[in-house]
């Protein structure tokens, strides 16, 4: 089997480096790791990752912001995103018309089980 390749979202770098190590020394994945909506949302597009973890809440472009642009754009249109937040309640208001993501992990999350949870919300094998 390929290994999988998820991308990290997150304006928090202690959020980001927690993900990065939960994913890839537990689950096994390459990770890549971005700081903002755009940069997420270009990486997503020269990389082409298996999946996206993003954050809701983030200055400039936020989550529900860069969930839109990809779903606009042929090469990231069938992206499997899961969003990250700290507030599950309040922001599904905000979420595009289309393209939902997949699922929602709130922060914070468990290390030990993060790879499991993004692993049943994409029906990833474990």
């Amino acid at each position: 089997m390929t290994e999988r390749h998820i991308l990290v979202v997150d304006d928090d770098s202690s959020i980001r480096e927690v993900a990065h190590l939960a994913l890839e020394l537990v689950g096994g994945w390459r990770v890549t790791t971005a700081s903002s909506g755009t940069e997420g949302w270009q990486l997503a597009v020269a990389e082409r990752p298996d999946a996206m973890l993003l954050d809701v809440m983030m200055p400039g472009m936020d989550g529900p912001t860069a969930l839109r642009e990809l779903r606009e754009h042929e090469e990231t249109r069938e992206l499997p995103v899961i969003f990250l937040t700290a507030k599950l309640g309040g922001f599904d208001s905000r979420l595009p018309d289309d393209g939902d993501p997949v699922g929602v992990i709130a922060k914070p999350f468990d290390p030990m089980t993060l790879a499991d949870e993004v692993a049943a919300l994409l029906g990833w094998a474990r």
